[in-house]
């Protein structure tokens, strides 16, 4: 009998201390690149996008990989890569931590929407902010200090 699965995770990660080194004429070139290490690793990337010092995905895990792996992975790369393209030249690396989220397939739309919105969401509210209040709505506890 085959094996069947859906596993949505909304995954958010930002630039070290928070620095705009994403510029948003450049940052379709991110995207492209780490949509290319997702399909290498049979992962379904539904949606990204994100601002000058984040990002977002909305992505199907292959269930062989942990969710920490795959987002380790793809700072790594992309880090590397990143200080090697002139279009990133003030890009320093990631943020320590990252935020994920599990959600349902009735919910998948509402958040392929949400980060859709990305830079006009953020022309109203900055991403420490938005990160802040999404810990919030998943009921995920933090310290305030962690996150400067």
């Amino acid at each position: 009998m085959a094996s069947y699965r859906q596993l949505y995770y909304h995954v958010v990660f930002g630039t070290k201390f928070r620095k705009p080194t994403i510029p948003d004429i450049h940052c379709q070139l991110l995207y492209k690149y780490i949509w290319g290490i997702l399909e290498n690793k049979k992962c379904k990337l539904y949606r990204i996008n994100g601002g000058k010092e984040h990002i977002h995905l909305l992505v199907d895990i292959h269930p062989t990989i942990a969710v920490s792996t795959l987002v380790k992975d793809l700072k790594v790369s992309t880090s590397i890569w990143l200080k090697e393209q002139r279009e990133f030249q003030n890009f320093e690396g990631w943020a320590e931590g990252f935020a994920v989220f599990t959600i349902s397939h009735s919910d998948k739309d509402n958040v392929i929407v949400y980060i859709k919105g990305q830079k006009e969401h953020h022309l109203k509210l900055p991403f420490l902010e938005e990160y802040k209040a999404l810990l919030k709505e998943y009921g995920i506890g933090f310290d305030e200090k962690e996150l400067e």
